[in-house]
């Protein structure tokens, strides 16, 4: 008796949606915890103890520099792993990117101060840096790609918030791990100078354990397994493809999403040097609120994300964009009452904008690109928005401060808001959009290619 089966049937999903629902959100946790952590010691103790020659105004513009650096290299990042991601699989791809993040995050807690070794602590400081937003360009389209070509067409949008929720889940957990260092080491303690700081840093390696160990239980996603198993249209790579096929989408999407990396790196980053800095408050203060805070941004994330099935990935970025530039221009005068009560509700609003975007942005990115390059599209329309944003807005606050007072910020955050609106307002609504050739909107992929029962 022979048996015959359809060879689409060895693609179908084996792995439970939970599985990779926990798989998605586990690995982004870990990488933006890894990133968020860097952010905490620039605002925190990188001017001192990287630049200290500099004074305290230009050490933070200097250490906001190198924390900036990373986000020149995430399309890097994006185009490097984008590649093998859409040529060798979603899988092998995250994993890598999991590696390199934990190895660079790791080593930057052993790096020596400038008074020990110099002009060359920076230098390492700066390079491992550049390896960690490599890493992050790589991580986050694989990790919502894992989430959106496994789930059902009805649900992209709900259980591609497992990604997403990694961002909020990462900043409470940095936020909550300095706390704790800074509540045993003292709260002026040169300890926490010394060495305290880097306790975080080193400690990643365990969560990077945990992170490798769940997603070695997940298999490829059987979209791109067929993609893979059928011939290729073209010879050109997906990076060539992308910029050939859809610059527009690719663009306007990272204008889309500027606003989002701005409030956000400001909130998580910015906010906490200004919050010790300029408004006065204690570091212990500043990084409660920050735990509290990131609560809020997973629940507003999550609620964007289950309700951009129902009303659509562009017009929850269209609300956003609309509320960020009063908020924008709100913010300083807010938080320059002085209060810690104050301080929270501006932090608590600027993650809250950020996360309207974000939600829905785990299945607008990954629906807008074809499947052979959707990894290297969706990655580098997420790195360049990255830049736009999150590179350098923090970068400008410290200088628009120094120079202008935190008013100014504030009107760069509301242009910022103008700007995606516009971006956002020339893309077409993506949530009905097929993401597989041969399926129709709404058909699951299992559906479109049924297993044939052996005879």
């Amino acid at each position: 008796m022979t048996h015959s089966v359809d060879p689409v049937a060895v693609t179908r999903p084996h792995t439970p949606m939970r599985r990779v629902a926990l798989a998605s959100c586990t690995g982004t946790t870990i990488e933006f915890y890894d990133f968020f952590i860097y952010g905490t010691a620039a605002a925190l103790v990188f001017p001192t103890v990287f630049f200290p020659a500099l004074g305290t105004a230009a050490g933070t513009v200097a250490s906001f520099a190198t924390f900036a650096v990373a986000f020149i290299a995430r399309p890097l990042g994006a185009a490097i792993f984008g590649h093998f991601g859409d040529r060798i699989g979603r899988k092998n791809t995250l994993i890598t990117t999991l590696l390199l993040m934990g190895v660079a995050t790791v080593a930057i807690g052993f790096v020596p101060p400038a008074a020990t070794i110099g002009v060359a602590a920076p230098i390492i400081l700066v390079l491992l840096r550049i390896a960690q937003g490599l890493a992050v360009g790589g991580e986050w389209a694989g990790a919502t790609l894992l989430a959106t070509e496994y789930a059902p067409a009805h649900k992209r949008g709900m259980y591609a918030l497992f990604p997403q929720l990694g961002p909020s889940i990462a900043f409470a957990l940095s936020s909550g791990t300095f706390l704790i260092v800074n509540v045993f080491v003292g709260e002026t303690s040169q300890a926490f100078l010394d060495y305290g700081w880097r306790i975080p840093f080193i400690a990643s390696a365990l969560l990077v354990f945990i992170g490798l160990y769940v997603r070695l239980k997940v298999e490829e996603t059987p979209m791109f397994a067929r993609q893979a198993a059928a011939p290729r249209a073209s010879g050109v790579g997906p990076l060539i493809g992308v910029f050939k096929n859809q610059p527009r989408e690719l663009f306007l999407a990272a204008g889309a999403l500027s606003m989002m990396f701005a409030f956000f790196y400001i909130g998580t980053a910015y906010l906490t040097a200004y919050g010790t800095a300029t408004v006065g408050l204690s570091r212990g203060t500043v990084l409660s609120l920050g735990v509290l805070a990131a609560f809020v941004f997973c629940a507003v994330t999550a609620l964007a994300a289950t309700y951009s099935d129902r009303f659509g990935r562009r017009t929850m970025v269209i609300g956003s964009c609309l509320v960020a530039i009063p908020g924008g221009l709100v913010l300083f005068p807010l938080l320059d009452t002085g209060s810690a009560t104050a301080f929270f509700l501006g932090l608590t609003m600027t993650l809250a904008i950020m996360g309207i975007s974000y939600g829905p942005a785990g299945a607008l990115l990954p629906e807008m690109f074809k499947t052979e390059y959707r990894y290297t599209g969706a990655g580098m329309a997420y790195a360049i928005a990255g830049v736009l944003g999150g590179g350098i807005a923090p970068m400008l606050a410290a200088q628009l401060k120094e120079n202008f007072g935190g008013g100014a910020i504030g009107w760069l955050l509301a242009g910022y808001g103008v700007f995606s609106l516009l971006c956002v307002l020339a893309l077409p609504e993506t949530r009905h959009r097929a993401m597989e050739a041969g399926v129709t909107d709404g058909e699951d992929a299992s559906e479109a290619h049924p297993v044939t029962e052996p005879a």
